[in-house]
């Protein structure tokens, strides 16, 4: 028996790095093949968590492939292994609905403009992108997100650079955060009504209420469903 390879019991040892060579079999038993699916998997994930799935190429270099059929073939047996979905377009990868009696669905959500959680200031309308979202309740209809700006809701862990999802067809009730836009500006707040009195309340004490006046346009785009925080730089 080779030294180093199991410990005294006979059992293998865990590796300390991260990911398995190809002379050490990866954790939990799975092959090498199935470890770079594995990571395959993760990278994907982590890019539509992030709002944009990743390229051939960015997981290629990303899990250290020499191939792009290499990954096409790992992603290809995710597909068929029922954790992904192929759509449409050079990065149409979705991931799968949990569990198979499941009803949640996965759907493209369209990610916004910048919308500001601090001081005023106007909310961009472009799409930077697609978000991936499996939808735990509702159809996913009228879904969207938007990349939140300031630190006036970090008590409700809402931090600047998240991206908050909104359900533009779900009535937001008092006490939920919700997406607000008061004469033409966007914002991230908590909702309280109380009577004909409407409150935006922020999550920081270093900002102030905001109390729509007499004639102010208010529009109540949806309350916050998810929200999403990438760890990459």
């Amino acid at each position: 028996m080779a030294k180093g390879t199991t410990g005294g019991d006979g059992r293998a040892k865990k590796g300390t790095g991260v990911g398995a060579t190809a002379s050490r079999p990866a954790l939990g038993g799975a092959s090498p093949e199935g470890s770079t699916r594995e990571r395959i998997y993760q990278a994907v994930r982590a890019g539509l968590d992030a709002g944009r799935a990743p390229s051939l190429r960015e997981l290629r270099e990303a899990v250290g492939l020499k191939a792009l059929e290499s990954v096409r073939a790992q992603l290809e047996k995710l597909v068929q292994e029922g954790r992904l979905v192929k759509q449409a377009g050079a990065r149409g990868w979705a991931l799968a609905a949990s569990g198979a009696n499941s009803v949640q669905r996965v759907r493209r959500v369209p990610l916004l403009g910048r919308v500001p959680a601090g001081n005023w200031s106007e909310a961009l309308e472009h799409q930077e992108g697609e978000l991936h979202v499996e939808c735990k309740r509702g159809s996913g209809e009228g879904w969207f997100a938007l990349r939140v700006v300031g630190d006036s809701m970090v008590g409700a862990a809402i931090l600047d650079g998240d991206v908050v999802v909104v359900d533009s067809k779900a009535r937001a009730k008092s006490g939920d955060i919700v997406v607000a836009r008061l004469d033409g500006e966007a914002t991230v707040k908590r909702l309280f009504v109380r009577g004909r009195r409407v409150e935006l309340r922020p999550e920081n004490p270093a900002y102030n209420p905001i109390v729509p006046g007499a004639g102010a346009e208010l529009e109540i785009l949806g309350p916050v469903v998810e929200v999403r925080r990438s760890l990459l730089p």
